[in-house]
Order: C-alpha cells, then structure tokens, then sequence
C-alpha cells in the first residue's frame, strides 16, 4: 500500500490540503509569503505534488522546486519557515488520525526538498 493510500487517498488530501493552507495563511512567521498568491491556485498545485510524491495517480507538472520557489527566496526564505511548513503539514495529519510514521515519511519528503526550496 503506498503512502498515498495510507493516509487516506483523495479525500484525505483534499481536507489535508485545505487545513494545511488556513493554518499557514493564519501563521504570521509565514503569512506574509502567500500575499498576492493565487491560493485556489496554490492548492491545487499543493494537492498534485503530495499525490506525486506519496504514490498516488498524480502526475506532477509543476515548476521544479528550485523554481518554483526563486521569489520567496528573494523574500527570504528560509530554513526556519521550511521548518514551519514541515510543522504544520504533521500536525494537520496527525489530527487527521494518520500514523506517526507516515507522518514521518511526508516530513522526510519535506526535507529532501529543503536544499531546493531554499536554492541552495
């Protein structure tokens, strides 16, 4: 069973997704990076690449990370709100009944997209 399917699949995301956004829209360490952001945009996009990288029937055709995230990074970017990103999307999915360790394997996904997200 991949990860995906773990975590509940379609519905699931789409809840996951959605909590994960008001909880950073309403975070001040972060907010600031979603003004003039196109969010039902943005959530879609975010829905696509968690159902790629987690095994689900998702093709992912989105920017690369390295791009995707050149403007927040003039912005400054950094690894505290990487940090906050990874909190954020293990809380949503822990309050959502999904086991420690597949929350685990999302926050390791997280973090092996670190070194792009932040240009490095």
């Amino acid at each position: 069973m991949s990860l995906y399917e773990r975590l509940g699949g379609e519905p699931a995301f789409q809840s996951a997704v959605d909590e994960f956004y008001r909880r950073m829209l309403t975070d001040e360490r972060v907010s600031r990076f979603f003004d003039d952001v196109d969010m039902e945009g943005q959530i879609a996009k975010q829905k696509a690449f968690l159902t790629y990288v987690t095994g689900g029937p998702a093709e992912y055709t989105g920017k690369d990370m390295r791009a995707a995230h050149a403007e927040l990074n003039e912005r400054g970017l950094s690894d505290e709100h990487v940090d906050v990103v990874i909190e954020h999307l293990g809380a949503v999915l822990l309050s959502m009944g999904a086991a420690p360790d597949d929350v685990g394997e999302v926050a390791a996904l997280a973090e092996s997209v670190r070194a792009d997200v932040l240009g490095r």
